[in-house]
């Protein structure tokens, strides 16, 4: 009598489904955890040059409460700026330092693996003289034996010391590490020195394109010192006017006087339609078919009165300026 299967064979398609969404479940919980991982190592590094902007204006606000001189805030703003300096090189210096231990660690622990598998050996000779010793020191009497056990003990010079502590060897990584130390204190101090010219336009509702040159390690303050000394003859109601009442924006974002176009430079910060790192006026030349390659345009600057900027701020182009964030990222530019 025929038998009826066709419950048996659907159980076994179950079967087969259940297995096949748990190993599908199992590779989403992979995917999840790895996207996790990459997630935050890109957060750290993203943090990395914002926290030294943030301590340095929270310090300069709370120490700026009430009525200050102008020589107090200029005081302020230079002590501010070398302390910050100081600690955005002895960050880098502790890096350095890390990896350059992580690769002495790293080598250590090579030769220690390549010695302990060169020190094995199987040769019967040495087990023969190591019985022919231990029937000489049963003969001999028991003086004689302590002694030549004595002599036997000493330090082998075919053993990597290279793990133990020498004094030599760290002073001569503390030599190398203010060596690289100072190099890069110099190369620093050699891009700072640099000259560049920075185009800006004076904006009163249109534009009045100048240019001024400046070092790359001075302040935005000092650049609108220079900018003013070449407007007031042109200009008359810049004549009664002094930096702190100017506003410098670049890329529609409102710079800080205390920032110093050094800071922009090395960590290529950027704005809301331009990258803040380049201070010259050029267009993009890349065809406009080539979307992989990222736009290139850098626009003029504008030095604004702040009481021209405080009337119009509802009005374009002033609606779109906003103050710099060193933690917000503008990854895509916006030109409307």
């Amino acid at each position: 009598m025929a038998q009826y299967k066709g419950t048996m064979r659907e159980a076994g398609r179950a079967m087969h489904l259940i297995k096949k969404r748990e190993k599908q479940k199992e590779q989403m919980e992979v995917l999840k955890q790895r996207i996790a991982e990459e997630t935050l190592i890109k957060s750290k590094v993203d943090k990395k040059f914002s926290a030294h902007y943030d301590a340095v204006e929270a310090e300069l606000k709370s120490s700026t409460v009430g009525l200050v001189t102008l020589n107090d805030m200029k005081a302020k703003q230079e002590a501010l700026l070398k302390e910050r300096e100081m600690q955005l090189a002895k960050r880098e210096h502790l890096e350095a330092r890390r990896l350059q231990l992580e690769a002495l660690r790293e080598k250590e622990r090579k030769q220690e693996q390549k010695r302990k598998i060169c020190s094995l050996s199987f040769t019967l000779d040495e087990g023969d003289e190591g019985n022919v010793d231990e029937e000489v020191a049963a003969r001999e009497p028991p003086t004689s034996a302590g002694l030549s056990k004595k002599k036997n003990l000493g330090k082998n010079p075919d053993v990597d010391t290279s793990f133990l502590p020498d004094r030599d060897r760290e002073e001569e990584e503390n030599r190398l590490r203010e060596q690289l130390r100072q190099e890069w204190e110099a190369r620093r101090e050699k891009v700072k020195r640099e000259e560049m010219e920075v185009t800006f336009s004076y904006w009163d509702g249109s534009g009045h394109r100048r240019t001024v040159r400046i070092h790359k390690g001075g302040t935005v303050q000092q650049f609108l010192k220079r900018a003013l000394q070449g407007l007031r003859k042109d200009f008359r109601e810049l004549r009664s006017a002094g930096v702190e009442q100017l506003m410098y924006i670049k890329e529609d974002l409102i710079l800080p006087h205390y920032h110093t176009f050094y800071d922009f430079i090395i960590t290529k910060a950027r704005g809301k339609s331009g990258p803040l790192f380049n201070f010259d006026v050029h267009d993009d030349v890349r065809l406009l078919s080539d979307a992989t390659m990222e736009k290139d345009e850098s626009h003029a600057g504008k030095v604004v009165l702040r009481s021209w900027y405080e009337k119009n701020k509802h009005i374009f182009p002033a609606s779109r300026w906003e103050p710099y964030d060193p933690e917000k990222k503008w990854d895509k530019y916006t030109i409307r």
